[in-house]
Order: structure tokens, then sequence, then C-alpha cells
């Protein structure tokens, strides 16, 4: 069917009834099993305790430049690659580390990076919102705001010319919901119907101004209505949510049926990025999304409840994950910075 559609790129003559069905049948939420339970606790928890090891780092001068942390927002990533398939590929924006790491990156080579060194993902040129994993299907990390939805248009695009099976990822933020390009993405993904989920990343606040101030509209899954691009809401910080949400939006695109919009609301703990203060909200409604709604927690209660894992079994797994934080940083700190002789390489002449 995908190669069929490559040849055909007409459009569905009924898309907006597919697509309210679409929303309508959409499952809610996925009861994981242990194994399942567990993997996506070591796996968010990996991001945490890396994100926090990074924030540390950069206090003390050894990551310089920009640097946005995705302490809060673990279960969207985590959700979303437990859903894909091998081939399926991520485009994300400057909030780049957690999708680099669900991806399996090499927490080493991500430090590294951070800290400019050679070891790092693009030999340390790139720093924090320039990383790249051919290898894992991860294509940045990019710093132009929404710049990568057209880019991650363009991924889907590839594969339906191909005629393969894989579907592309694409994250960006509320911010970056009100940019122009992502409109005329919109509108080719859904004249080709393309194989993509856009992942609209709703942590409430693009830099420092709420979702409210900065947008006429704020059911951000409905944006691609005028398309007759489907979308829905998704709890983004419940990762059994974000599971099941993810895997019926994969398979409406292996089906051949276009792009799927997937909100995903979520929540920052930190800053925009490590120069922010946060000034702009309270300390209050902070702690209570870390109280009530933190997803490496939901996890880790329910793992508790069930009998799973107990506390002892617990602190181990986190033991063993700061043992992996605290090795990629030293290797970091390690690591020789670039030769200067890279300053020519990799570049358009």
């Amino acid at each position: 069917m995908a190669a069929e559609a490559a040849k055909s790129p007409a459009r569905r003559k009924t898309p907006s009834k597919a697509g309210r069905s679409a929303k309508k049948s959409a499952p809610k939420i996925i009861e994981f099993d242990k194994d399942q339970e567990l993997d996506a606790y070591r796996r968010m928890l990996l991001i945490r305790r890396f994100e926090e090891k990074s924030g540390q780092m950069y206090g003390m001068g050894l990551i310089g430049g920009f640097c946005h942390l995705y302490i809060g927002q673990e279960a969207v990533v985590v959700g979303m690659d437990m859903a894909a398939k091998p081939g399926d590929q991520v485009i994300t924006g400057y909030r780049d580390h957690g999708h680099m790491l669900a991806c399996d990156m090499d927490p080493r080579g991500v430090m590294a990076e951070l800290t400019g060194r050679r070891g790092g993902y693009s030999k340390g040129k790139g720093g924090s919102m320039h990383m790249f994993s051919v290898e894992q299907q991860f294509f940045g990390g990019h710093g132009i705001v929404g710049a990568q939805v057209s880019l991650g248009t363009g991924l889907a695009f590839a594969n339906r010319y191909r005629g393969n099976d894989s579907v592309s990822m694409t994250y960006f933020g509320d911010g970056a919901a009100n940019q122009g390009q992502v409109y005329e993405s919109f509108n080719m993904a859904k004249l080709w119907n393309l194989p993509v989920v856009y992942i609209i990343e709703n942590n409430k606040y693009g830099m420092g101004t709420s979702i409210e101030r900065a947008s006429s509209t704020t059911d951000l899954s409905q944006r691609g209505a005028s398309f007759e691009i489907p979308g829905e809401q998704i709890d983004g910080m419940d990762v059994r949510a974000v599971m099941a949400a993810g895997e019926a939006a994969l398979q409406w695109c292996r089906d051949g049926k276009g792009p799927y919009i997937l909100e995903m609301m979520t929540y920052r703990y930190r800053g925009h990025s490590m120069s922010d203060p946060a000034k702009y909200r309270t300390k209050d409604e902070v702690q209570k999304m870390r109280t009530e709604r933190d997803p490496i927690e939901q996890v880790r209660q329910r793992l508790l409840e069930k009998e799973w894992a107990s506390e002892d079994d617990l602190k181990a797994i986190d033991r063993g994950i700061r043992e992996i934080v605290a090795d990629a940083a030293q290797f970091a700190q390690d690591d020789p910075e670039p030769d200067a002789a890279e300053l020519y390489t990799d570049i358009l002449r």
C-alpha cells in the first residue's frame, strides 16, 4: 500500500470522516505488564538522572552555550519509543537529550557532545542542540524553532517514496505550534498522505509565555483540522497513555491514511533553558505537578503496589543508572577537545 501511495499522491476522498472515527476509536491507556513497567521506569529514570547531571555540569562551567533540560517530560519520548518499530525516525527541536537517550544513543557520546569533546555525536562541534545518529534513526536536535517540522515531513516523504513501512515521529513544542512552516508541512503531509506523526509536547510555556497568552486556540491537537488531519490530546505524564496513543497513531500512518497529530499534555520542571529562572510561574505550581503527576513516580508506585519490585529493588536500579551517568560525565571530562583541523570538516563549501 505504501508503494502504491508513493506513485499516486492523490488526496483521500473522505478524510474528515476517517479522521473523526480515528479520534473516537483510539485507545486511551494500555495496562503494562511487569517487564514493561520496569523498562519504562529504567528508561525514564536514565533521562531524569542524565538531565540532573547535565544541569550540575552546566553550573560548573563544563557545558557551554544553550542547554534545555527535559526533566518532567520523560514519559512522552519513552512511551512513543515503546510504541515505535525499528526504522521509525525521530526528529525534534532543541530540548533533545531525552529523545537521544530514548533512541538508545550512548550516554557517553551525548555527554561528550554537551561538553564539546571529540567523542561526542557531532565530534564536539554541535553541542546540546545539534546532535545526530543515523544509526539510531535520530535526525536532530534543531536550534531553529519549528524548523524540524519541515524536515520531519521530508523524512516521511522519503519513507513513502521508498515504499517502506517506517513512520517519521516529528516532535515540536507548543511555542513552535504557531510557526508558519508547521502549517506548510501539515498541508503537504496531508496532500500526499505522508506517514508522519506530529507530536506536540505541550509543556504549557513557550520560553516564558504561557500558552493562554500566546495562542488564540489552546487545543493544539486540532491545529490540523483545516487540513483534515486527525488529532487528539494525550496525558503526556502517563507513559501508558502515551504508548497507547502512539501505537494507534503509528498504525494509522502505516495503513496509508496519512499524518496524525498527538498533543502530549506534559510539564517541564526546570526553566526554558539553564539561563531561565522561570519567575513567570509559582513554585507551588511546579511542586503540585511534581507531587501529583510525576511520570516516574507514577510507575514507581504501580511497581510497589503490585509487588513487582521492592524499595530495595528500585534503589538498586537507581544506583545502577547513577553509575551509568557518572561514567558518562567522567568520560566527557577526560575526552580531549576536537583538533583545530575539525573546523574545516563536515561543512558545505
